[in-house]
């Protein structure tokens, strides 16, 4: 359902880049059905976006940009208590401050991915809750 959803969003409007939101909202599913370790990759998504704007901002090259933003996020995550989820926030990192465009407006690529991955979260959300209800709902009255 999530990758339906963002993918109608993706050829819907082809101008944003919404395939990112495919990729986060697959980031954010727990097979296990844990809540909350779906609600850590979130966290973790929605960190590693704003490392990501708060680092692309910073007039350094490219390299060193990179490695402060994993080093930053690493460290914000280990002090939310996130450990186990760093590795989503370290793709939602790379995945807005990488930037092939030279322009002078290329930071406006970067809001759209932080965009994109954080919708990608909010739709994985969604769909868990909806269906972690129905779940309750059948069981509650089969049981």
């Amino acid at each position: 359902m999530g990758t339906i959803t963002c993918y109608a969003l993706y050829t819907s409007y082809p101008e944003y880049p919404f395939y990112w939101s495919i990729i986060s909202c697959l980031l954010v599913f727990s097979q296990e059905n844990d809540r909350q370790l779906a609600l850590n990759r979130i966290r973790a998504n929605f960190l590693g976006s704003f490392v990501g704007l708060a680092v692309y901002f910073l007039p350094i090259p490219h390299l060193v940009m990179f490695c402060f933003g994993v080093a930053f996020t690493i460290l914000l995550g280990i002090l939310l208590k996130i450990e186990p989820t760093i590795r989503s926030a370290l793709a939602a990192v790379i995945i807005v401050i990488i930037n092939e465009d030279k322009a002078d407006t290329a930071w406006v690529v970067s809001l759209y991915r932080a965009g994109c991955v954080l919708l990608g979260c909010l739709i994985a959300l969604f769909i868990s809750m909806f269906f972690n209800r129905l779940y309750k709902a059948f069981f509650n009255r089969v049981a």
